[in-house]
């Protein structure tokens, strides 16, 4: 696998080191494929994430959102049991998957079922930065020698 060397961008572009560094941490992710997921867009400012989180409980899982950044937890207890496995495909590994948010999206609920972790997010835009309609009033248009409210003529 190729990596890329963004040492240079962090030297020559000033303000752009989130970016980069948004950059670097999503070409580390891709190293890693455990566990997989699925992103998928349910409504147009609704989202949904999928994680197989086949062999963990609800107990074993952690979801926390910080500053933009969901982080999904997996933490198996130690088995000390000492069982002989002909083959084991099933990886019950610890795991910690991060999806970075864009502004405003918030986690709206979380379900485990059939060994599928989904996680549903919602865009809540603030109303000052919903559009808006300003209502255009209609009247005598303001000439010199008017009155203008608060003003006194001269």
């Amino acid at each position: 696998m190729r990596t890329i060397d963004l040492s240079p961008l962090y030297r020559s572009v000033v303000g752009f080191d989130r970016l980069a560094a948004l950059l670097d941490a999503a070409s580390n992710e891709a190293a890693s494929g455990y566990p997989p997921y699925n992103i998928e867009r349910t409504a147009e400012n609704a989202y949904r994430i999928e994680i197989a989180v086949a062999g963990f409980k609800p107990e074993e899982l952690g979801i926390e959102v910080k500053e933009n950044l969901l982080t999904v937890t997996g933490r198996k207890p130690a088995n000390d049991e000492t069982k002989r496995y002909l083959h084991r495909g099933l990886a019950e590994r610890n795991f910690e998957r991060r999806f970075q948010l864009a502004d405003y999206v918030v986690v709206t609920d979380a379900a485990l079922s059939d060994g599928l972790l989904s996680i549903s997010l919602k865009r809540e835009l603030p109303e000052a930065l919903k559009p808006r309609t300003i209502e255009i009033k209609s009247g005598a248009p303001l000439i010199e020698g008017d009155k203008i409210e608060g003003e006194k003529a001269a």
